[in-house]
């Protein structure tokens, strides 16, 4: 029985890891669009503006 219980808490633990690591790939991925399109935005105005004010 001590076994089976390990054998358990072993698959358990491992299930949990993997609902950790797919919870994080989905909150980057969600956010990730954001993040590149404020870098996009960032980038195009730090390039515009220099170049329209000269």
């Amino acid at each position: 029985m001590v076994a089976i219980d390990n054998m358990v808490e072993n698959i358990r633990y491992k299930a949990q890891i993997l609902a950790r690591s797919n919870k994080f790939d989905s909150a980057l991925l969600g956010s990730g669009i954001i993040g590149f399109a404020a870098g996009i935005l960032t980038a195009m105005i730090l390039i515009v503006v220099p170049a329209v004010v000269m």
